[in-house]
């Protein structure tokens, strides 16, 4: 992890309090102890300053600006400790110290008009040599290009805090066509990480304005990650004109699609261990077991010839695998068109190469004229075939290296005839192709960024340096944006969707039933015939022992969908629970009449009969239950319940006793449920506190 120094970190809270004064002394004490003077020259001035804004107070001053003055004071020592943070931590992490040494080593002009004069003649001297062709001087091009995109990688990303100046150029930078999108885009990337570690408000407002100001989308959509990651609600107080950027953004209809679209891509990056689970385990051994009977081809799947006896032994066996088989491969690829990342388990291991050593590869866009691709594919044949896939795949752009670098080490051990198909363009590899208008969809340009920054946070080898946003360390605040105040007070909160999202959040979270029931309040507002914000509610107030409304959300859900067996089921619930056991049995003697077959309709038609006191009714549906099936849930506590309230107690204990032994190390908490759960039940059929207390210390002392 990034190395933080306690003292700064309470100046931090100091500022985000509004304690200007506790701040200055702090980071005074700070300074005093650690040698830095030029720091220490900027926060004197700071506090004479505020010396100077309290002396005016005390005699008597009325200053229209003096909230807004405060204000900036705090500002300006939040971003001299935010800079002073970010010195400690280069200092005492290993991995930052080389790289921030290394970039100021190798170039001492790092000033934007050095910068971008390198950057423009790059392009320029490109434009040249497409006119006269020259493999040596282009190979010299690329290569002392790529070195200075590692070198402007690492030197933004462990730079600390922007100025206003420096901000404003850097946009110029990333919006002007005389710069090679790639360049770009590297910047881009590079200062999203810088914001991994630490906020600065100038960046995150430079993001902002080369995704409004951009022409080109690769570029636009890495800055929308960027700054949606960087954005931090807790800095609001402290910078209002942030919220109001966010409201100004969130305007625009195309920024809040893009808003909702980016938080759902993010979820499914969560899924995607899972879904490499499923892959490895599931898909992958079902390919195998098939892989001797089938060839790929441009044609699709087909069957390899076999053995003639095969087909008067067993005729239908080849039409199985065959159907297996492309069930098998639809699956996978239902799963990633529907967003899921099916490539990572596979690529994770050729993350290993040397290529991968820089920081900057890891967001680099795939081209050929990369230095490690040249050298590697040096064959114009492997070259053509390795081009030729690229074009099409669904690859993010570090796993089209790992492709490129794995795949030339084996090409030459193919078979001849695959090799042929391959240069001919015959053969795709696993996966949906890409068409040209698909690829250039803003969504999936998106969505493959993500992947390359997934895995970064994930498989870099100092990838403990960097505060990524799939750590949940914050809680998920990053990675669950939408959910942050600074996104609720903007146009997003007058849209249905945005609510359905943050509760599918939501139910990821723990211990956040309230708000949850706030966000499908807010979708019923909107639209008060919406299932899944009626459901979802129907079941927060269920929970909530909160039956009447409960039953007043489904009989709202039973009007759009009359015969809806769930709603239906817990329709009885709800008034078997509000002691209306009368109506409850109307509905469950019809359902069990329907579908006899169904035990969760057996299961609440005997509870029902439970507390309606017509317990020999119960019990012949409990003991049929459990002849006829394992017992499931609580069958055996509602059985036990039933025979007490009927007046077997020796019956009873041996349920409990057997519930009990069910829960294993879960325990039965018998006073919880006798007690507090079901002691409405239990008194109403006449067990009284002391019978509970000596049923209590029977299952105990067993």
């Amino acid at each position: 992890m990034v190395a933080k120094n306690e003292q700064l970190e309470t100046v931090m809270r100091h500022v985000g309090d509004g304690h200007l004064g506790q701040a200055i002394g702090g980071l005074e004490n700070y300074l005093l102890a650690y040698s830095h003077p030029q720091e220490m020259e900027q926060l004197m001035r700071i506090k004479e300053d505020y010396r100077l804004m309290t002396d005016y107070w005390q005699q008597g001053y009325q200053d229209p600006q003096r909230e807004t003055v405060y204000r900036r004071l705090l500002q300006r020592v939040h971003q001299l400790a935010t800079r002073l943070a970010v010195s400690h931590a280069i200092k005492n992490t290993s991995f930052m110290l080389s790289t921030y040494k290394r970039a100021r080593a190798v170039r001492q002009d790092w000033t934007l008009t050095s910068l971008r004069r390198d950057l423009e003649d790059f392009v320029a001297n490109q434009a040249l040599l497409e006119l006269n062709a020259d493999d040596a001087q282009e190979q010299q091009l690329y290569e002392r290009q790529q070195a200075l995109r590692c070198d402007l990688f690492d030197y933004i990303w462990t730079s600390r805090v922007w100025s206003d100046s420096l901000a404003d150029a850097f946009v110029d930078l990333l919006t002007t066509p005389t710069v090679d999108t790639m360049d770009q885009q590297l910047v881009v990337s590079a200062m999203t990480l810088s914001l991994m570690n630490a906020f600065d408000y100038n960046k995150v407002r430079a993001l902002v304005a080369v995704y409004q100001r951009s022409a080109d989308e690769q570029v636009r959509q890495r800055a929308l990650v960027g700054w949606v990651l960087a954005v931090d609600s807790t800095m609001i107080p402290l910078y209002p004109e942030m919220a109001d950027l966010l409201r100004q953004l969130t305007a625009d209809d195309d920024c809040r699609r893009e808003l909702k679209e980016l938080q759902m891509q993010l979820l499914y990056c969560l899924k995607t261990d899972e879904d490499s689970r499923i892959i490895n385990q599931e898909v992958i051994p079902e390919l195998m077991k098939n892989n001797d009977q089938f060839r790929f081809t441009r044609n699709g799947i087909e069957e390899v010839e076999e053995d003639p006896m095969e087909d008067i032994l067993h005729p239908e066996a080849a039409e199985q695998r065959m159907e297996q088989i492309e069930k098998t491969m639809r699956r996978m690829l239902d799963m990633q068109r529907a967003g899921s990342d099916i490539f990572f388990g596979g690529f994770a291991q050729m993350k290993r190469f040397p290529f991968f050593s820089d920081t900057c590869n890891w967001f680099m866009p795939f081209y050929d004229k990369h230095p490690a691709i040249r050298r590697a594919l040096k064959d114009e044949r492997q070259r053509r075939i390795i081009l030729g896939l690229m074009g099409r795949t669904p690859f993010c752009n570090s796993d089209a290296y790992s492709f490129a670098l794995g795949f030339q080490m084996t090409i030459d051990h193919l078979p001849q005839n695959i090799q042929e198909m391959l240069g001919r363009g015959e053969l795709s590899i696993m996966g949906d192709m890409v068409d040209d208008a698909t690829a250039a969809q803003p969504a999936y340009i998106r969505r493959r960024y993500l992947q390359d920054l997934y895995r970064f946070c994930r498989l870099f080898p100092a990838r403990s340096t960097f505060d990524h946003p799939f750590d949940d360390s914050d809680g998920g605040s990053r990675l669950f944006f939408l959910l942050q105040p600074a996104f609720r007070d903007t146009a997003l909160a007058d849209d249905v969707e945005y609510y359905t999202i943050s509760a599918t959040l939501l139910q990821l979270m723990d211990g956040v039933d309230r708000q949850l029931a706030d966000c499908y309040r807010e979708v019923l507002a909107r639209d008060p015939r919406n299932e899944r914000a009626l459901r979802g509610l129907a079941r927060l107030l269920f929970k909530e022992n909160d039956y009447q409304r409960t039953l007043d959300v489904y009989e709202q859900l039973l009007e759009l969908r009359p015969d809806h067996h769930n709603y239906l089921l817990n329709k009885a619930v709800c008034l078997g629970r509000l002691e209306r056991g009368d109506e409850a049995l109307k509905i469950l003697y019809k359902m069990d009449y329907e579908d006899g077959d169904n035990p969760n309709v057996k299961r609440v038609l005997a509870w029902t009969l439970v507390g309606c006191g017509k317990t020999e009714q119960a019990r012949k549906i409990y003991s049929q239950m459990l002849e006829a099936q394992q017992p499931e849930g609580d069958d055996l506590l509602n059985y036990g319940l039933c025979q007490w309230i009927a007046g077997d107690v020796v019956g009873a204990v041996g349920l409990f006793r057997q519930y009990a032994q069910t829960r294993g190390d879960k325990g039965f908490n018998a006073e919880a449920v006798f007690c507090r759960e079901e002691a409405a039940l239990l008194k109403r059929h006449g067990i009284s506190d002391v019978e509970v207390r000596m049923m209590i210390d029977t299952i105990h002392n067993a």
